[in-house]
């Protein structure tokens, strides 16, 4: 059975979503999380108090992934609450649909700022701490777009998951001597906040084109998260866990 008793993890993005999801399952199976969000206070405090109801530790942070200096300074702050950092997610992302010919030189920028830039330097901060303890876990969240394209979502977004994938590969041969793990799941279609705002009729589409004829969860790829995160995926690093309903049998 999984289990992360006297573990720590480090969720940014984890007051909605699959962040969210991550941390109402990690702390279910005996973690003490940290969350980061960038304005939602209220919902960030939701989860954090869902999360001790465990009788665990459980505190958010505010966080821009975008500002170096306030991930540093969010860093330094977990590793003084809590002592140490065994597991670190990087689900803090956003999306956007726009047409090739719209897309404007703020929106690429803004994407990769945040999903692609983000993750690598909340990485490279925390690995300054796992590498101190002599192990760790990393797990980026990337999309399945980022291997195929998106259908719904712009490119830009596509490319930042693109991204996201190959820098968590770099990352693993990185870390390897410091006994610290990279992996990567790649989610499809998963019913979150962010993909509510998609237009129906175009996510119809998209739904009976899954093998499996339906959206996935949060609380899916939560699952997948956690085993990647996990002592029980030991001997796995550099790899992609597609979460998608059998998209690539289509």
């Amino acid at each position: 059975m999984i289990n992360f008793h006297g573990k720590t993890a480090l969720i940014t993005g984890g007051s909605r979503g699959i962040g969210r999801a991550c941390a109402l399952l990690l702390a279910r199976f005996g973690c003490q999380v940290a969350i980061t969000y960038q304005s939602n206070e209220a919902a960030a405090a939701e989860v954090i108090k869902s999360s001790g109801q465990h009788g665990l530790a459980a505190k958010a942070y505010r966080c821009d992934v975008t500002k170096l200096d306030e991930i540093s300074s969010m860093a330094q702050s977990v590793v003084k609450d809590f002592g140490r950092i065994d597991v670190l997610i990087n689900s803090a992302g956003i999306s956007q649909i726009v047409a090739v010919p719209d897309l404007t030189e703020e929106d690429w920028d803004h994407m990769m700022s945040v999903n692609l830039k983000g993750t690598f330097f909340c990485c490279q901060e925390i690995l300054k701490q796992m590498q101190i303890q002599k192990g760790g876990r990393i797990v980026n969240v990337a999309s399945t777009a980022g291997q195929v394209g998106g259908f719904i979502v712009g490119v830009n977004y596509s490319a930042s998951k693109a991204g996201v994938i190959c820098l968590t590969k770099s990352l693993a041969k990185y870390a390897l001597p410091s006994g610290v793990t990279v992996n990567c799941v790649a989610p499809g279609l998963i019913d979150t906040e962010m993909t509510s705002s998609y237009p129906r009729e175009r996510v119809s589409s998209l739904v009976a084109s899954i093998p499996m004829g339906r959206m996935g969860s949060a609380d899916e790829v939560a699952n997948g998260i956690a085993f990647l995160a996990s002592d029980a995926a030991s001997y796995i690093t550099g790899t992609t866990l597609y979460i998608n309903g059998g998209t690539y049998l289509g």
